[in-house]
């Protein structure tokens, strides 16, 4: 029997690449609203109430309502905005951190997309704190390149129009107030009691995204090598197919080597004072709907790469 599934906000990048990554599955039935009722909360019950698996796609505000909407539902719902991502009752969708995050996915009805930026912070730190690496007293930081696609369909019509401000050729520093609505992940996700210094950065190309976490040697209760760190992070996701631990740094990091794919790279750089831990992946891909794809396949006991580039 097929999964029906809905996805409600597939006008937006996010909906876009999950429509295409769900459209060719012969598994499954996509149910999809009438361009005019596609925001009716009658329809969009409705639709939910035929689904499996309902997939939003929504600002943080529209989200919450449509699960409100599915309430006494049997359907499954796989978020992908910040609405839920630190509720203890949501599952956060990636599975790689530990046999527990995965149980919970595949269990569960109720699951939390991580944001592209935390998916890199988040694969690079969580294991160091539950080993005791780093402590959850740290105070760490952050600077993440991607690209403008993660900006939504706005900032993408910036980028390729033909008239386009000057200063989208270059790189652009964001949310310098340190506000960004992936902090608060960050550090619950993580176990940190402090979220990190922040340094977002869109840059002049589609897709991808590299997140560096930089570390003092004696930021580190164990104090580990490079070379050690590297095989830390090899055991610690080994096994796992969407997940690459890189055994030597590249000389140039290039954000954008993954576009189009849904998987991940780590690399531990540096030397032994002074270490860069860094992910790399498609902030459309691992950092968004490639990821709920992925817990897509588990809730619903699939190969967890089906319809996936890897």
């Amino acid at each position: 029997m097929k999964t029906k599934v809905f996805i409600d906000g597939r006008e937006g990048t996010t909906g876009l690449r999950l429509y295409e990554r769900l459209s060719t599955r012969e598994d499954l039935t996509l149910l999809v609203a009438p361009e005019e009722g596609r925001k009716d909360p009658v329809i969009k019950k409705e639709l939910m109430k035929q689904s499996d698996v309902v997939f939003l796609c929504l600002p943080d505000a529209a989200a919450r309502e449509s699960v409100a909407l599915a309430e006494g539902l049997s359907c499954k719902i796989i978020d992908a905005s910040t609405a839920h991502r630190t509720l203890p009752d949501w599952a956060y969708g990636f599975p790689e951190l530990s046999a527990a995050h995965r149980k919970k996915i595949a269990e569960g009805k109720r699951v939390a997309v991580p944001g592209c930026h935390a998916s890199g912070f988040i694969s690079l730190v969580y294991p160091l704190v539950q080993k005791g690496i780093l402590s959850s007293a740290s105070a760490l930081s952050c600077f993440s390149v991607t690209g403008y696609s993660g900006g939504g369909k706005k900032m993408m019509a910036e980028y390729e129009s033909g008239q386009r401000d000057i200063s989208l050729d270059s790189p652009r520093q964001y949310a310098t107030g340190q506000t960004h609505k992936h902090l608060k992940e960050m550090s619950a996700i993580t176990g940190l009691q402090l979220p990190p210094v922040f340094l977002p950065v869109v840059s002049d190309f589609a897709c991808g995204m590299v997140v560096s976490v930089p570390l003092h040697q004696s930021q580190m209760q164990k104090v580990l090598t490079v070379a050690e760190l590297t095989e830390f992070y090899q055991e610690w996701y080994k096994g796992e197919p969407m997940i690459e631990v890189l055994s030597e740094p590249e000389s140039f990091v290039a954000s954008n080597t993954l576009a189009g794919k849904d998987g991940m790279q780590l690399t531990v750089a540096g030397n032994d004072d002074r270490i860069v831990l860094i992910a790399r992946y498609d902030n459309l891909g691992k950092g968004a709907s490639g990821a709920a794809v992925q817990c897509f396949n588990i809730m619903t006991g699939k190969d967890q790469t089906t319809g996936l580039v890897l």
